[in-house]
């Protein structure tokens, strides 16, 4: 089914976390701190990890920031309710998606099932609707055999879920795509008050493709429908 970490500094959390993941058929390895989550991620093979937010010495935000440096391996934060800004934080350094506590285990167990797919789907040769595998708009070119994009000739560092948003965007240019079809599209999953996800990625995806993030020219708004990128 696939290894997944789990890491907070609670070690009851921990042990509920591994009983749910266990249950579903998962391989769980534990941590419980950010220093030795990104040993256990650099050590290799963990498919996902579950991430506390609030740790004593290397918090979750610093340790994700560690783990981007050498992996793409999907991260889901585990923050405690009321930390909005986190939220956004954490999305903002690469973050797949977070679950709130206290967390229900159907929900937990939902998301992280869409994250591994999600990732596995893109470890994979994807079929295209270009036989060459090669997206292209404006100065923005994806290669979708490997998984590389590229903007005026320079590579571009994409998390997984920043390029299959970039990669909805190209494939339904000058189409209005509302949060919840992006969501929908991306996450493979029934979206439900995800506006607030969407819109976080959306807008790091923009740092890193948009000369001028604030005045886009690839992903524009639609103001009360949603985001478009123009033909």
């Amino acid at each position: 089914m696939g290894k997944i970490l789990v890491c907070d500094d609670e070690k009851d959390i921990v042990s509920a976390l591994k009983i749910y993941l266990n249950s579903d058929g998962y391989e769980v390895v534990c941590a419980y701190n950010g220093m030795e989550a990104c040993e256990k991620v650099k050590d290799g093979d963990i498919d996902l990890v579950l991430l506390d937010i609030m740790m004593p010495g290397m918090d979750g935000v610093t340790a994700l920031s560690r783990i981007r440096e050498m992996s793409n391996v999907p991260v889901i934060f585990l923050t405690a309710k009321g930390e909005d800004t986190d939220k956004v934080l954490g999305l903002n350094i690469g973050a797949d998606d977070y679950v709130t506590k206290p967390f229900n285990p159907v929900e937990l167990l939902a998301r992280v099932r869409s994250q591994l797919r999600r990732y596995k789907m893109l470890g994979s040769a994807v079929s295209s609707s270009e036989d060459s595998g090669i997206y292209r708009h404006g100065g923005i070119e994806l290669d979708d055999n490997i998984k590389k994009a590229t903007v005026d000739g320079e590579d571009v560092n994409l998390t997984k879920t920043e390029y299959e948003i970039l990669l909805c965007f190209i494939k339904n240019k000058g189409k209005v795509l509302s949060p919840k079809q992006i969501y929908k599209d991306v996450w493979h999953e029934d979206p439900y008050g995800t506006e607030n996800t969407v819109a976080v990625h959306i807008r790091h995806l923009r740092e890193k493709i948009e000369i001028d993030p604030a005045n886009p020219r690839y992903i524009k708004v639609v103001w009360g429908y949603g985001y478009m990128m123009e033909e």
